[in-house]
């Protein structure tokens, strides 16, 4: 008899995952990538577009914020809007995820500080991460470096457990209850990483970003770990089991 792989969606259909995304061309990437491979759908909303934002997660397994080139400190009505809107998941007990600027909007919801790096240091690449004994308890496997695009940072929020800690920018993933911040991005595939470094080349002259040789040398190095570290993250911060297949999916679907 011929065998059959395991199929991830011979399950009762999933609620799906709420994503805020922040320009009309920018996807989930990565991260989305594996949402589905669990069986998730997106429900994609983009509040800079005029997008509402639901008034109960009721309907959805969990949401995800991710990252875009403006600021958590900026006065736009849209920032506003998804900051003061994350006290649903939080009031809500939903699992949440903040990516870069996401995670800075947490730390902002929960009343922490987001500033630029005193010496004006960004980081722009590929850079070391330090998990803490609470990080290691979420994922006990973490990469050595992670992929970073930012120049800003958060303070660590009152009442949260810092999971990781960074070099120019002290932290870099919290928890709070069932949400989570992370500075840096486990969401982008190769062909994020060349758009961005294409685009954005300019970021390359602010002190401490990484030439953009580097990006894709250090990604040789890096990814795989990382992407490993991304799929035991998703299933703990969904509350899954090991899922079956579920590497074979991510390996198809990293990019």
């Amino acid at each position: 008899m011929r065998h059959q792989p395991p199929c991830l969606f011979d399950t009762p259909p999933r609620r799906p995952v709420l994503v805020v995304l922040h320009q009309e061309t920018s996807t989930p990437g990565r991260v989305g990538n594996a949402l589905r491979a669990l069986g998730y759908p997106l429900e994609v909303r983009r509040p800079r577009f005029g997008d509402p934002l639901p008034a109960t997660l009721e309907d959805h397994a969990a949401a995800v914020i991710f990252g875009g080139p403006m600021s958590a400190n900026d006065a736009d009505d849209f920032v506003h809007q998804e900051i003061d809107w994350i006290a649903v998941p939080l009031k809500e007990q939903r699992p949440f995820l903040g990516i870069c600027l996401g995670a800075q909007m947490l730390a902002r919801q929960l009343g922490a500080k987001v500033a630029p790096h005193p010496d004006g240091r960004a980081q722009i690449g590929y850079y070391p991460v330090y998990p803490t004994p609470a990080g290691r308890a979420v994922c006990p496997d973490w990469p050595d470096h992670v992929y970073h695009w930012h120049r800003e940072g958060f303070e660590l929020p009152c009442g949260s457990e810092l999971l990781a800690q960074g070099s120019d920018f002290p932290n870099e993933a919290f928890r709070f209850g069932d949400a989570f911040g992370l500075q840096f991005h486990p969401d982008v595939t190769y062909a994020m990483m060349h758009r961005w470094t294409t685009r954005g080349d300019a970021r390359f002259d602010l002190p401490g970003a990484r030439p953009r040789h580097h990006h894709f040398a250090d990604r040789a190095v890096h990814d795989v770990i990382e992407r490993a570290w991304l799929q035991a993250f998703l299933q703990s911060w969904l509350g899954m089991s090991a899922v079956a297949g579920f590497e074979i999916a991510m390996a198809q679907a990293a990019e």
